[in-house]
């Protein structure tokens, strides 16, 4: 019987402990009678300071795993060792907190299973447009920023919700890559792939753990993972400031040398100054960016560090 595999990050997530399990184990008997698939959860906690893990082990039914990392490593980090984990012939990643709505679940697996010629379903979130003109302004432009000239496209507003084919697995267990950024490697990989859309539930309890901080250090993450648009529009910027201030400087001289105008010296200099010196600044900072993925990149530490892993069969 073929497997497939359920991966679900969690941090805090005790009060939604019991709902997982129930979730889960409603879709294990579904699928088997649906598909005569077999079920195994691969849960990983990503730091937890609370007694999720005691009330997972508590609830879960079935086959499942849970990898205890040592720290924090963040979502990114912490769903790729849960794929790591994973031994089914299809993985789906879902949020433990079940924004993820359960029919919407069975949809990804029956569309997969139906057509032999696709390798990944992905979801599209559908309840963008009720977002403030600001974000979607932003949201637009970020794609439109790490999609430019690209061999693939980065679907917008896709997230992780999604389920692969064991190729399309192990290619994605292939990509090493330290400072992660999901969205970006799915599409980088390939394969066949199609998206469906949908709505998340209300979260069945606590807080989210994404901070506006946290969701632009990853836009940061995306950006300088798959786009060199920032460094060609500084550099361009920065040419049209050398030419600009090269006329003007000529414009100085035939002031001063045949018209003879007095031309005001400390308010014209200060402007350089200001113009280049702020433009230098955020140049450097931008490079810094990019060179600090590269130096994270060059340490070859490993992604993540695992304290313990909990299994079924040792529940007792």
């Amino acid at each position: 019987m073929a497997l497939l595999t359920i991966v679900a990050p969690f941090l805090n997530e005790r009060d939604s402990a019991l709902e997982f399990a129930t979730f889960a184990k409603r879709l294990g008997a579904e699928v088997k009678k649906l598909h005569d698939l077999d079920l195994e959860l691969v849960l990983v906690d990503d730091g937890s300071t609370d007694d999720s893990i005691k009330i997972y082990r508590e609830k879960l039914d079935g086959q499942w795993r849970i990898v205890e990392l040592s720290r924090n490593f963040g979502k990114e980090i912490a769903l790729f060792a849960g794929i790591e984990e994973s031994r089914g012939d299809y993985v789906m990643m879902v949020d433990a907190d079940l924004q993820h709505p359960y029919d919407v679940c069975m949809e990804l697996i029956s569309t997969l299973l139906a057509d032999d010629d696709l390798d990944v379903v992905y979801s599209i979130r559908d309840d963008r447009h009720k977002q403030s003109m600001k974000k979607a302004i932003a949201g637009s432009f970020f794609y439109w920023m790490i999609n430019s000239k690209q061999r693939f496209i980065i679907p917008e507003n896709a997230g992780d919700f999604r389920i692969m084919r064991r190729p399309a697995v192990d290619a994605l267990l292939r990509v090493r890559d330290r400072r992660r950024f999901n969205k970006g490697l799915y599409a980088w990989t390939g394969f066949r792939q199609k998206g469906i859309y949908y709505t998340p539930d209300v979260r069945s309890a606590g807080a989210t753990k994404w901070s506006r901080l946290a969701l632009v250090a990853l836009s940061l993450e995306g950006i300088t993972s798959f786009s060199a648009i920032p460094l060609r529009f500084v550099s361009l910027f920065g040419f049209v400031i050398g030419i600009l201030g090269m006329l003007y400087g000529l414009e100085i001289i035939i002031s001063t040398l045949i018209f003879g105008a007095d031309v005001p010296g400390f308010p014209s200099i200060m402007s350089a100054v200001s113009v280049l010196g702020g433009l230098n600044l955020a140049l450097l900072g931008l490079l810094g960016e990019y060179v600090w993925v590269a130096v994270s990149e060059a340490k070859d530490r490993p992604l993540y560090i695992v304290r313990r892993l909990h299994k079924s069969d040792a529940k007792g």
